[in-house]
């Protein structure tokens, strides 16, 4: 959770344990626009140099944090089931994946940047090469602490932006230590981490040279306005309210563990969680038996505890927010959660939702979803894309058909085969439809290429021939 206080006009960042509210990690002052601003200077001063610096030691630098976020995975995994209450197993993968992505990219400064063309007539060479944009400024939430702030700092870095970090005030401790492991790695002022909320979120927006924001639906909006009035490239990635399409052909005991473990897992604090669950025909009864069975095996409980799925919500508000969404829904299951302090809330799955309550259009970020029939496979389809959102869908069907053309209608970012709609490939482009993502996409070669601008050279002889 994240206190806003204000004393003496100074606001005041406190970020507590979601599992025990009483354990302050850490409180510090929010520094202000100014130093939002001061901070991209000092890295447009950087950054030339760490451009000129050649593919080989921006390649070993960003190979040099990868081993460094390795050395210390015990404690970041650590960190982040005391600062965001992630389960102690899901956190020890998060760093696992955020390794493997600073490994990952530290391959791409080798990557070819531009290419050679044929002049239309005549003598020559036409050239095109990708520059980077200068300073990256990155927002990023708090359910994720080490992987997205990875996931765009290292192509920004790798394509020779300095970077400039505004994380989560509620994943401020993790932002630190993350920053400290990083800066050891390159030249100074090439990666700041900038604590803060708003304030130091517009500013940065005000003064970077290109802006990736992962976070809430209206913040994101109001990112991408401000930077698009600046005339700098955007990209934002915000909401899901996803849906799990079972056919009746489906493995229903397979499907209901996926679905289970997208509602529950983390709390159901994650873009990519279920939300929905579209169930087609004769598919109804049994998946409802199934994974009703799937979720009360899967109880709210202590993060720090390995056999651990579900922990607690961020914070009151939003343990408050499952609650009045849920309320007075009929419930199929929904269990009890651990007595004493901590924000948790049950795994919960409702059906019979009125049509037009909020959560069929809106995203709760919680461990709850709704059950909902269809009657054929377009009805699913037509469910499915009646939401504002679009991120992903996952399809569970044996029918390889049904899953290429009957399921070809879906207006989603990404969609998943037989497995959980969370997940993400960090090779490959992220990214959803409509009020889900605005912008390029980000992670894999996407991001390379967002991180940059192409420039076309023109080489004519300087004499005739």
């Amino acid at each position: 959770m994240t206190d806003a206080a204000v004393t003496d006009s100074v606001s005041l960042i406190t970020s507590r344990n979601p599992a025990d509210p009483s354990d302050v990690l850490l409180q510090i002052a929010a520094p202000g626009a100014f130093a939002a601003a001061d901070a991209v200077e000092r890295a447009r001063v950087a950054q030339p140099d760490w451009l000129s610096g050649g593919a080989a030691a921006r390649s070993a630098a960003l190979g040099a944090v990868a081993a460094a976020i390795e050395a210390a995975g015990a404690e970041l995994a650590a960190l982040a089931v005391c600062e965001v209450g992630k389960p102690v197993t899901e956190a020890r993968a998060e760093v696992a994946r955020t390794v493997a992505i600073w490994r990952y990219y530290a391959q791409a400064p080798y990557e070819s940047v531009g290419a050679v063309h044929e002049t239309a007539a005549g003598p020559g060479l036409l050239l095109t090469r990708r520059r980077p944009h200068g300073v990256a400024g990155l927002i990023t939430p708090w359910n994720f602490p080490f992987a997205i702030p990875s996931w765009k700092a290292a192509p920004a870095l790798a394509a020779g932006n300095a970077v400039v970090l505004k994380p989560a005030p509620e994943a401020t401790a993790c932002a630190q230590r993350l920053a400290e492991i990083v800066q050891q790695a390159l030249p100074e002022g090439v990666f700041t981490m900038l604590p803060g909320g708003a304030v130091e979120g517009g500013a940065l927006v005000s003064a970077a040279d290109v802006v990736s924001f992962t976070g809430s639906t209206t913040v994101g909006q109001a990112v991408v306005r401000d930077a698009t009035a600046r005339g700098i490239p955007v990209q934002a990635e915000m909401g899901g309210l996803n849906a799990a399409i079972v056919l009746p052909d489906a493995d229903t005991e397979r499907a209901a563990a996926h679905i289970a473990a997208a509602i529950a897992g983390y709390a159901g604090q994650k873009c990519t969680a279920t939300s929905r669950v579209i169930a087609v025909g004769t598919a109804l009864v049994p998946l409802r038996e199934a994974l009703c069975e799937a979720l009360r095996a899967i109880p709210a409980g202590d993060p720090a505890d390995p056999a651990t799925v579900c922990g607690p919500l961020i914070d009151e508000r939003a343990r408050d927010q499952v609650s009045d969404a849920r309320h007075g829904l009929d419930a199929l299951t929904g269990g009890t959660v651990p007595d004493g302090p901590g924000w948790y809330a049950a795994p919960t799955l409702v059906e019979k939702v009125p049509a037009g309550h909020r959560l069929l259009r809106e995203e709760v970020f919680g461990p709850l979803a709704v059950l909902l029939p269809a009657d054929d496979v377009a009805h699913a389809v037509r469910l499915t894309n009646s939401v504002p959102y679009g991120l992903v869908t996952s399809v569970h069907t044996a029918d390889l058909d049904a899953a290429l053309y009957g399921l070809d209608g879906l207006d989603t970012g990404m969609i998943r085969l037989n497995a959980p709609s969370t997940g993400v490939d960090f090779h490959l482009p992220f990214g959803g439809t409509k009020a889900s993502s605005l912008g390029p996409r980000e992670q894999g070669r996407a991001a390379l290429e967002f991180y940059t601008s192409s420039r076309t050279y023109t080489l004519s002889p300087a004499r005739e021939t």
